[in-house]
């Protein structure tokens, strides 16, 4: 699951790949689902969906490759192995909020989810959230703190968006309907939810990279005494 430092069963080959594959999957399906919300376009709809279903299943091949290892006496740091779990069910439960996203869509269609006067904040949560997925993407290849931090900048910017959104249906002068405004408070927190979770990938691929890099020092100092014995 993390190429870098733990080996996984020859099953699941490149799994760093895997991981970044994951995330422009996951991208692709929320910039799916939001298309879908807002044309109410039900083949977007199931497109995003898909995706989310295709997610599921390489997230359940890398944890049952890790459950397999930490099972065996092989793995040395068992806590990078449970951290690198974490992450990928973070990942799958992104592509998850992306489907939850187009089955609003799907379920309200052949009519459209969201009323006009709401359709400027949704697209901006939309395009927030496909920019936090290519973020992740780059935290997963780079590995990189500052990337990291960039996608909690996201996250702040998603959480203002979505405080937006609550005050808008909430307000006495909203005009949208009872349904609409049940349907626009779960899409709202299901864009919430995804940028958290990204956080959370951000977080961990760089406690796993850290955990990594001591990992080399501890067996680089373990050679050096070996050798001088």
């Amino acid at each position: 699951m993390w190429a870098m430092r733990t080996q996984f069963p020859n099953e699941v080959e490149e799994p760093s790949d895997q991981l970044r594959q994951m995330c422009l999957d996951i991208q692709s399906a929320v910039l799916a689902a939001t298309k879908a919300l807002l044309e109410a376009n039900l083949e977007q709809a199931n497109q995003a969906i898909s995706f989310g279903s295709e997610i599921a299943l390489e997230s359940g091949r890398c944890e049952h490759a890790a459950v397999s290892i930490l099972t065996t006496d092989a793995v040395r740091n068992r806590r990078q192995v449970t951290n690198a779990v974490q992450l990928v069910g973070d990942l799958a439960r992104m592509g998850a909020l992306s489907a939850h996203i187009a089955n609003v869509a799907r379920r309200r269609h052949p009519y459209n989810a969201v009323p006009e006067s709401v359709r400027p904040v949704l697209h901006r949560m939309g395009e927030t959230a496909a920019a936090i997925a290519t973020s992740a993407v780059e935290v997963l290849q780079t590995r990189d703190p500052i990337a990291a931090a960039h996608i909690e900048g996201q996250d702040d910017a998603m959480d203002g968006l979505y405080r937006h959104l609550l005050d808008k249906i909430q307000t006495s002068s909203w005009d949208g309907g009872v349904t609409a405004a049940r349907d626009l408070a779960l899409v709202a927190r299901y864009y919430e939810r995804f940028a958290d979770h990204a956080v959370q990938v951000g977080r961990r691929t760089i406690s796993l990279a850290a955990e990594g890099d001591h990992q080399d020092q501890r067996n680089t100092a373990r050679g050096k005494v070996v050798a001088n014995v």
